[in-house]
Order: C-alpha cells, then sequence, then structure tokens
C-alpha cells in the first residue's frame, strides 16, 4: 500500500475549494497553509490563459526532507505518506529548505484570523493540536484515511479534478487514472519520486 493522488489539471477551475477544506479539515493556524494553489499565466497573447497548480505534499518516496532532519523528527511510514512528529521536531527548518515544492510551513505563532474578533471557541480547541516553533505539512489527511475516507481536498473538489488512492494496485482507480492520462510528477527531473502525479497542464 503506497498512497498517491491525480491531479487533472485540465479540470481544475482554481476555486481553493481544496485549500479551504484542508484548513478546515486540519484546523490550521492563521497564515499557516498546508495546500497551495499556484497561479501561472500559459500561452502568448492574444491566447494566453490563467492556469492552476494545486500544490499539497508530494510525499516523495526519496524524501529530501527527511534526509536532514537531524532528529529524526520528519519520517516516512510504511504507505509512503511523509509526515512530522512535533514532539521530536526542534524547528531548525531544515527540511522547509530541503523541499523542492515549498511544501512545509512553520508556526510562528497563533495569530488571529479576524483582527477586529477574538478566537473562537473552536480555534482556541485546534490550537491545541499544534506546537509553536514546530513545522507542519500535509499529511494525506491521516486522520481520515484511519476512518476509510479519502483526503479532503479529494472529496470537496467540486470539478471532480483529483484521484487518491493506492499506488501499488496497479488495478486502483489512481493507477488506471496515471496511465490512461499519461499523469507525470512536477519536477520529475529532481528524483525525488513524488507521489502526486499531474495530468495535462
Amino acid at each position: 500500500m503506497r498512497y498517491g493522488m491525480l491531479i487533472d489539471l485540465n479540470k481544475c477551475v482554481g476555486c481553493n475549494a481544496c485549500t479551504v477544506a484542508c484548513r478546515n479539515n486540519n484546523g490550521t493556524p492563521a497564515g499557516v497553509s498546508l495546500h497551495k494553489l499556484l497561479k501561472y499565466e500559459a500561452g502568448v497573447y492574444p491566447n494566453a490563459k490563467m492556469k492552476f497548480r494545486p500544490m499539497p505534499c508530494m510525499h516523495c518516496q526519496d524524501a529530501p526532507c527527511a534526509k536532514v532532519c537531524p532528529t529524526g523528527a520528519t519520517v516516512q511510514r510504511p504507505d509512503g505518506i511523509v509526515d512530522v512528529d512535533a514532539n521530536k521536531c526542534i524547528g531548525c527548518r531544515s527540511c522547509i529548505t530541503a523541499c523542492p515544492y515549498d511544501s512545509r510551513q512553520f508556526i510562528w505563532d497563533f495569530g488571529d484570523y479576524y483582527e477586529q474578533a477574538q478566537p473562537t471557541r473552536l480555534e482556541q480547541k485546534r490550537r491545541l493540536e499544534f506546537q509553536k516553533g514546530t513545522v507542519v505539512k500535509c499529511t494525506f489527511c491521516l486522520t481520515r484515511l484511519q476512518q476509510g475516507k479519502v483526503t479532503a481536498c479529494t472529496a470537496t473538489c467540486p470539478s471532480q479534478c483529483r484521484v487518491f488512492g493506492d499506488l501499488d494496485d496497479p488495478n486502483s482507480e489512481v493507477s488506471r487514472a496515471i496511465v490512461d492520462k499519461g499523469a507525470r510528477p512536477f519536477r520529475e527531473e529532481l528524483e525525488t519520486h513524488p507521489s502526486v502525479y499531474y495530468a495535462g497542464g
């Protein structure tokens, strides 16, 4: 079992539903986003248009972040998910520097979402799940997977541009979609062997 994802860039409309779903599911502090959306222009005027590339953690099989972590806080699970143990993280941010996909975030402080309002009870509760001075990242919604669900971004996407599943199973929906669409990892030349594949774009 190795979890992975296919994102069809031809279907992505840049609505940011994935980033909102990610923040809602993980309860991340203000200013911290575990899922980014890159916007870029493709083509030449007058045929230029805006394109989008959702950027969760790539969960690389040969993860640079894990190699440089001095405390072993960054680990790769048997199912391929790259995770961070906050209790071992010393906040050196070596992993942030090593990651070529800008997938990691450092928790400097717990700022408020709204300057004119006190944190809600929910925000106060979710803050207890994070430690200031540590690094956080996308975990493919590990708690949801343990409940038999797919990632929040996959479940929420209105254009259904994502397929999530087991890359080790050649008959899984995600494996078949990767082959059918000729999907490739982003910045494949880095040889980090990501578990996120992109089609189109």
